[in-house]
């Protein structure tokens, strides 16, 4: 498996992070391609749920599925990503490139599809396709770019980069649909145009091979920890690559991901029931994932940061933590102060997971299988979401939104709970 140099696990780096070092060429690379690609995709999950419920009618359960389908159902695509991008030197880039490519196009399939349900989740389910090949090469990429006690502050910047997109992507469509009076059509064409120019800045400006940051060794270049020696399925001792499930520090970080995930309902969900609370205008409801999209912005670099220097474990649990209270509070009264607290609490929840739990799994992970990994991993939290959000839409459909919401809460807390459990504090000492 992968050390650092320095013998060390991720949550326990050497030195400060950032100390003295600029942030690799490649990493901001990828954000630029991030922040181009999420304007394009955000203009569309802005104004999905109002064209899914509002526009066309479909039921709190339909849209649960959908937005499961929208968010999950891409496991065997993401896994079959992660093998392409480890194959053959490293095509990291080119199998990033097929998938950015593929959401741009899945646009024009909404636009196609008019009305019909199928052609929707036709639409969808492409969308996601290409979002499952293109993120795990694309994390590799950065994991590869940046010395392991460092890369907490790395994806943090790359994910500030990409928040930013996600930033504006609602007011583009704002913006959109305030020019075209709500012509939906108009923001698929639009994100179609911006999604394709994110694939002409990956391919002129994101070197196409994955090369080692300093600091950052093969695995035959890396003596085993204490304890690792004789352990079946290490290279060296076998001739085999070991599996990523095998370690037992990844495997329970994993465990934990879709424990957690599963006992996440979708953020959209949340902004329809803001919505109802404060009966706000359709015209507006593109608005309300700014508040999260800005704090996730201004928290990521300094989440990243304390994740390198404190261990990655804490800020993941808090993070989580964070989304149970959004939860609570959105069963208070609702109010425009209950809202702003909710929109914060998101932001708080993205910074300190989204790129935390990345850094946390990378380094554990051999050079030659990281994208193979940390598919896994996605895949894993992404099936565990799909049955979050199809169950809270089932449940929702059923019992009404706050017994459903009620529920969920309680789920997540059990699952911190767990999670808190299972997490190692010191993955180097896990090693056995």
């Amino acid at each position: 498996m992968y050390l650092a140099t320095t013998g060390r696990r991720p949550d326990a780096p050497s030195r400060p992070a950032g100390a003295g070092r600029r942030v690799p060429g490649t990493v901001v690379a990828l954000g630029a391609v991030s922040l181009v690609t999420d304007v394009s995709s955000e203009m569309v999950t802005a104004v999905l749920p109002l064209y899914l419920v509002l526009g066309l009618g479909l039921s709190p359960l339909q849209f649960g599925f959908l937005d499961g389908l929208f968010n999950g159902a891409t496991a065997l695509v993401r896994l079959l990503g992660g093998k392409l991008a480890d194959r053959g030197g490293g095509r990291h880039r080119t199998v990033a490139g097929v998938g950015y490519l593929l959401s741009a196009l899945s646009r024009l399939g909404l636009l196609l599809a008019g009305g019909a349900a199928a052609g929707i989740a036709a639409a969808l389910a492409a969308d996601r396709l290409g979002k499952g090949v293109r993120t795990a090469p694309r994390d590799a990429m950065i994991s590869l770019s940046a010395p392991p006690e460092e890369l907490g502050r790395a994806f943090g910047v790359h994910r500030a980069m990409d928040t930013t997109g996600a930033l504006l992507g609602p007011l583009v469509a704002f913006v959109v649909l305030w020019a075209t009076a709500d012509a939906y059509d108009a923001v698929f064409v639009v994100s179609f145009a911006t999604g394709l120019f994110g694939v002409l800045v990956l391919v002129l400006f994101v070197p196409a091979g994955a090369r080692p940051a300093a600091g950052v060794k093969p695995v035959a270049d890396v003596k085993p920890a204490v304890g690792e020696r004789g352990r079946k399925g290490e290279r060296g001792r076998t001739g085999k690559k070991p599996r990523a499930l095998g370690d037992p520090v990844f495997r329970r970080v994993v465990t934990a991901a879709v424990l957690l995930g599963a006992a996440t309902i979708g953020d959209s969900f949340l902004y329809l029931l803001l919505q109802r609370g404060l009966d706000l205008p359709a015209l507006l409801f593109p608005l309300l994932p700014l508040g999260a999209a800005a704090c996730y912005l201004l928290l990521a670099v300094p989440a990243g940061r304390i994740a390198d220097r404190s261990g990655r474990r804490t800020p993941f649990l808090w993070g989580h933590g964070a989304l149970l209270a959004a939860y609570l509070v959105v069963m208070a009264p609702p109010g425009w102060p209950a809202t702003v607290l909710v929109l914060v609490l998101l932001g708080v929840f993205y910074a300190a997971t989204d790129g935390v739990l990345m850094a946390l799994a990378g380094p554990v992970l051999p050079l030659d299988g990281r994208a193979s990994g940390l598919a896994v991993l996605q895949t894993g939290q992404a099936l565990a979401r799909l049955v979050g959000a199809a169950g809270f839409g089932a449940a929702w459909t059923w019992w009404g939104p706050r017994p459903a919401l009620a529920a969920a809460a309680l789920a997540l807390a059990a699952a911190l709970v767990a999670a808190r459990r299972i997490l190692p504090e010191r993955p180097e000492r896990e090693v056995s």
